[in-house]
């Protein structure tokens, strides 16, 4: 399947690229979520036509993910779980559970955009966690996991 680009996309190209992916890809998630059209002649002189408004959107949210970015370089923040005397959680932090308490230290951030590679912490202790905000913006978070009081 072949489309046109509407924004940068990890691992497949920038704006304006005409790349083929699978049709799965292309029909299920880069038309819906906005970030392709398919690669016809009047898709192609509308994408022409419309390409300093794409670059100018691209441009202002890669620079919106340079500011969140910044904003949370080096940061800290700690999430309280119930935990074992071995300092073995009961349960689990996940990407909710972070977003959740960086929003409330002041930082606002969906789970979309917390990215736990080795999946969800399961112990006691210090953890560097990376946030993905745009294609190519990314930054990483310091996450201390301690022992709930009660």
């Amino acid at each position: 399947m072949k489309l046109i680009l509407l924004q940068k996309v990890q691992n497949l190209g920038v704006l304006g690229d005409t790349v083929t992916v699978k049709p799965g890809y292309g029909r299920n998630y880069l038309v819906p979520q906005g970030k392709a059209v398919p690669a016809t002649a009047a898709n192609l002189e509308q994408f022409e036509a419309k390409r300093a408004d794409y670059e100018a959107k691209a441009k202002s949210v890669h620079d919106e993910a340079e500011i969140r970015r910044g904003k949370l370089e080096g940061q800290s923040v700690t999430v309280k779980s119930h935990a074992s005397a071995e300092g073995k959680l009961y349960g689990s932090v996940t990407p909710r559970d972070i977003a959740v308490a960086l929003t409330a230290a002041g930082h606002p951030v969906q789970k979309s955009e917390v990215v736990m590679g080795e999946g969800p912490i399961r112990h006691v202790g210090e953890f560097d966690v990376v946030l993905h905000f745009a294609a190519g913006v990314e930054t990483t978070v310091k996450v201390v996991v301690e022992a709930d009081a009660a």
